[in-house]
């Protein structure tokens, strides 16, 4: 048996490290992405061949995997040890070939994509979908990525146990976009469950334009102890809440949407911790304020206000969230003094990738503009950095 997959990466057009913490998000798919070729072996091994870095890996179908900490190989081992411990004797062997057009820690999530495409791959060639564990737990494509988002940070998902996943505590904000997007809008969810919210029409006559920095956006070493920071510290504002509430909340949406006087509560228990007060701010406002207000001005076709929604987002992630680093703060910057109707950073940050919202007519004129004034900047990054053009695609599907 074989079977073959296309998984977008996305665009994260405004959520900010909200997902995990049962915040908004709005997002897109793009049209660059990862492709899986998969076929069946008997033997009980997953062998995945991965072109994009020219490497192969085989994992036996086992629970325990022996993968150095911070390999790509990581990624499959998630996936592969998952399905066997949630899924006991239903997942087949498998060689599955792994083609990438979209540029790997850029920010636009290729480690998510690999998770999604890996599973989808194995699903197809295991008959998962049937199995009854999975027809209990998942029933929509905001289950699955749901479950998949699990698989990546480990957590359990109802009765389907959680296993370590890859060392990040991330939510499915990736995963949603990968496996829920619409062609040509953009998507607005809340998490923790997921929801839909709005899909927005995307202006006829725009188009995305991503610069990728050059600065890799790799969920390891030091860069997964920034991002389990910004992850974790939301996590500390609950704790400390639901203390000196007597309340229950498990994510930091419940607590900033109790009521009453919640906000300035919140903000008197942060208040001793500079980073975890600016890390609250960020998040009421990206969430609660941000991403329904540049929905509804992209919806009436008020770009230049949803381009100054995106800027102070920008300002909070920088000062707020502390994700960036002076190449994305200047790509931002750069992207809206040259033109572009709106411009942020995406992503886990500490690198990646910056989005600018151009006119589709201008589109290869401002890339080529944007990146050679990125490279006279920033030299050295900017020798590996590169930009693509985009509108919003749909979503992970078979392909021939």
């Amino acid at each position: 048996m074989i079977t073959s997959w296309f998984v977008p990466g996305r665009i994260e057009v405004l959520g900010k490290h909200t997902d995990y913490a049962g915040g908004r998000s709005l997002l897109a798919a793009a049209d660059v992405g990862i492709t899986f070729h998969a076929r069946a072996l008997s033997e009980p091994i997953v062998r995945i061949t991965s072109r994009a870095v020219d490497d192969t890996v085989t994992l036996p179908l086992a629970i325990d995997q022996d993968v150095p900490r911070g390999h790509w190989a990581g990624y499959p081992a998630a996936v592969v040890s998952r399905l066997v411990a949630n899924f006991p004797d239903a997942v087949s062997g498998a060689h599955i070939t792994v083609d990438a057009t979209l540029p790997l820690a850029s920010g636009m999530s290729s480690s998510s994509a690999m998770i999604v495409g890996l599973a989808r791959s194995l699903f197809d060639l295991s008959g998962i979908e049937d199995h009854p564990a999975f027809t209990s737990h998942i029933r929509t494509p905001e289950d699955l990525a749901m479950y998949l988002a699990c698989v990546e940070n480990g957590m359990s998902f109802g009765e389907l146990a959680g296993h370590r996943g890859v060392g990040t505590f991330g939510g499915s904000e990736d995963h949603t976009a990968m496996l829920c997007a619409e062609a040509d809008a953009l998507v607005q969810y809340r998490f923790c469950p997921t929801l839909r919210e709005a899909i927005i029409p995307f202006p006829a006559d725009y188009s995305f334009v991503v610069a990728v920095s050059g600065v890799l956006a790799e969920k390891t070493g030091s860069a997964m102890e920034l991002y389990n920071r910004a992850a974790l510290s939301t996590s500390e504002i609950v704790r400390r809440w639901n203390r000196a509430t007597g309340r229950k909340d498990v994510w930091l949406a419940d607590a900033v949407r109790a009521g009453g006087d919640a906000h300035d509560q919140l903000r008197s228990l942060t208040s001793p911790d500079a980073y975890l007060r600016g890390r609250l701010e960020q998040f009421i406002s990206e969430s609660e304020d941000f991403v329904p207000r540049a929905s509804a001005a992209l919806a009436a076709g008020r770009i230049s206000e949803f381009g100054r929604i995106i800027d102070t987002s920008q300002r909070w992630s920088e000062e707020g969230l502390g994700n960036q680093v002076p190449e994305t703060v200047h790509l931002q910057r750069s992207a809206r003094s040259l033109g572009a109707a709106a411009a942020s950073a995406f992503g886990a940050g500490f690198g990646g990738s910056v989005w600018a919202l151009v006119k589709t007519r201008d589109a290869e004129a401002f890339a080529a503009q944007w990146l050679a004034d990125y490279q006279r900047s920033f030299p050295v990054p900017g020798q590996r950095a590169t930009t693509l053009i985009t509108r919003p695609g749909g979503r992970a599907h078979r392909i021939s």
